[in-house]
């Protein structure tokens, strides 16, 4: 093996202070995309929640500022200001600049927090342009600014602080627009994270307010139910199969468990987990003791009570959380998460605790209430026959397949290229806009598949039937993981599924049918980033030799004023996908150095999931009442 002369200790790098962030911020906050820029919000509130927690905050404002910036204050203790013996500097400009500085690593100041990395507030500072702090603790004021990191002077005392005026904290943070790949904050997903926090923080009020001129707006949110709230909220637009939220707490060991329990009539269900206030969307040990009791509590009810007489054997957990809505809240004074976006819960005694006051409290619920447990049985045996129906239809298919000289649909234009990281899938609505597609695409790495018309809605339909549905079919089989227990991410033939359908009213419905399918029965590909849809310009504007693309009636009006004078030479409008030529279809939404793709993401999973049921399901009045508030937006909801 040969060596090479020019690696030496000269080329070992050593990233002093907040190097490290700056040069890789994704190991920090996960991304450097909007959900990176809107982590930094998280961890600055996720401070305050932890003085909410310890029992010494129950305001908190985050305010989106016309200057890019976000304020977050709160009233609490205040950070400290007095002079860290270590470093022989103010504690909060410890806490701001050193990375594993805080007051989380023992259980005197924080029995309890979500931030216990201790890295949380020196990352914001770390990625931020410029930073401002102000703390009212100690009779006075304080404030320090910091610089890409860098403290800026000492921390000054601006004034004594009046007789009544309460102790807390506020940080303002400018990001650093070379370092995130948007700067835009977004009031909605903050507000959903927000909302979130209030229902898991009973008694807390949490404001978030834009005041950015363009669209100025508030929203405070306070549960004294907490959880229980929760779940009713989730539960809005369904059909619920009992009145009461089945509802318990417990302590052990100082840890603490909440759950809420209610089932509906819908198909799908809805169970959210949370540890110390941070939505573990990868589950955990509190998950699979509320799944592993769950199971044995209600078959135990099922068998003593002679219920599953039309079964072979008994229910299984997919059953019986088919319909249910649950949220698993866990209070921990040492969290073990897997990495530092805390999507995982790994402490192994926490599943006893939480299978333990299951069957208990469950037990005891469904003895007290057996109608109530009757009509919960009676939907899982029914979810149960239909899983069996699905297993066959399933295999009917595979042997179908099996038998032909080929598995991909026919109407899929495939692309040349085999490898995934390249390849290309457009699911595009119509034969008319697929034929379009499939003359203007490269087919080296773009592949079409054309839908006809509108595909079932699969928010009211279990596997079986949508197995039935043609189309539905013929995308399963075109992405390649397969669905349901067989579904394998490694066997998708594609890394881009693009949805691309008209821009209007027509095509945004049967985008939305699309992206519940997907969000729904192949989550995995979503949270990947496999997912996008595809902005067809509404209007094309030309003016001499220039040509203008215009996706909202707004911009085409902002483009004749600025770029035409006035005075457009033409203004086209494109009814559908289907009336662009293939150069037009290629040059304005397939061809990469020209698209607008908007990738889909799971932000929140409490607020797709219900955001989900008020579109698709089958309560009429939420649906109206979104559509009206909802009505003059000419921008899509993020989901």
């Amino acid at each position: 093996m040969s060596q090479d002369s020019d690696y030496s200790a000269g080329q070992i790098q050593v990233l002093e202070g907040l190097e490290a962030v700056q040069k890789r911020p994704a190991m920090y906050i996960g991304s450097t995309d909007g959900r990176g820029l809107h982590h930094l919000v998280y961890e600055v509130v996720d401070n305050a929640i932890d003085e909410a927690l310890a029992g010494y905050c129950d305001t908190i404002e985050v305010v989106i500022n016309d200057d890019g910036s976000v304020t977050v204050s709160d009233d609490g203790r205040g950070i400290p200001v007095d002079t860290h013996e270590e470093y022989d500097r103010p504690a909060v400009e410890v806490i701001m600049t050193v990375l594993h500085a805080g007051g989380k690593f023992d259980s005197k100041s924080y029995q309890v927090s979500g931030g216990l990395h201790g890295v949380g507030v020196s990352v914001v500072n770390a990625l931020s342009r410029e930073l401002a702090v102000e703390v009212k603790r100690d009779g006075a004021v304080w404030r320090h600014r910091f610089d890409h990191g860098e403290p800026q002077g000492d921390i000054e005392r601006v004034r004594d602080m009046e007789p009544d005026e309460e102790t807390g904290t506020e940080v303002t943070f400018w990001p650093n627009v070379d370092i995130f790949e948007t700067g835009e904050f977004n009031f909605s997903t903050l507000e959903s994270r927000l909302r979130e926090l209030a229902f898991l923080n009973p008694g807390v009020a949490i404001t978030i307010r834009d005041d950015r001129p363009e669209d100025p707006q508030e929203s405070t949110f306070e549960y004294e139910g907490g959880i229980r709230e929760f779940v009713h909220y989730l539960n809005e637009t369904r059909d619920v199969l009992h009145e009461d939220v089945v509802y318990f707490s417990t302590e052990e060991n100082d840890i603490q468990v909440e759950v809420a329990i209610q089932a509906t009539a819908g198909v799908q269900g809805s169970i959210h987990a949370f540890a110390n206030n941070i939505n573990t969307r990868e589950g955990g040990t509190h998950l699979t003791g509320f799944k592993t009791a769950l199971t044995r509590v209600v078959n135990d009810y099922a068998a003593d009570n002679g219920m599953l007489s039309d079964l072979d054997g008994n229910l299984k957990g997919e059953d019986i959380r088919e319909g249910l809505t649950a949220v698993i809240s866990v209070k921990h004074p040492d969290p073990q998460f897997e990495g530092q976006t805390k999507t995982k819960l790994g402490n192994s005694e926490v599943r006893g605790i939480v299978e333990g006051a299951m069957h208990e409290e469950l037990s005891t619920y469904l003895e007290e209430h057996p109608d109530d447990a009757e009509a919960i049985i009676s939907k899982a045996v029914e979810a149960a026959k239909a899983r069996m129906a699905a297993q066959k239809a399933e295999e009917l298919t595979r042997r179908k397949s099996a038998l032909e000289s080929t598995s991909l649909p026919g109407k899929l234009a495939d692309c040349q290229t085999r490898d995934p990281d390249e390849a290309e899938l457009f699911v595009v609505e119509g034969d008319s806009a697929g034929g379009s597609a499939k003359q203007g695409r490269n087919p080296d790495f773009q592949a079409i598949l054309p839908l006809k018309g509108k595909i079932l809605n699969v928010e009211k339909h279990r596997l079986d039937r949508i197995l039935e549905n043609n189309e539905i079919r013929n995308l399963i089989t075109a992405i390649g993981t397969g669905i349901g227990d067989e579904f394998d991410m490694d066997e998708a033939r594609y890394k881009k599924i693009i949805v691309m359908t008209d821009a209007d009213v027509d095509g945004a419905h049967i985008r939305t049918l699309l992206l519940t399918f997907l969000y729904r029965h192949m989550t995995p590909l979503i949270e990947a980033g496999y997912v996008y849809a595809a902005q067809p310009p509404l209007y094309r504007i030309r003016k001499g030799g220039q040509t203008y693309d215009a996706m909202t009636e707004a911009e085409r009006e902002r483009i004749i004023e600025e770029k035409c004078d006035g005075n457009p030479s033409q203004v086209q409008r494109f009814k559908g996908l289907g009336e662009m030529n293939p150069e037009q279809l290629w040059e304005t939404t397939m061809h990469p150095e020209n698209r607008i793709l908007k990738q889909i993401t799971i932000e929140d999973a409490a607020a797709a999931d219900r955001m989900f049921s008020v579109l698709m399901g089958d309560a009429v009045e939420p649906r109206k009442q979104f559509i009206k508030e909802h009505a003059e937006d000419a921008e899509w909801v993020d989901i």
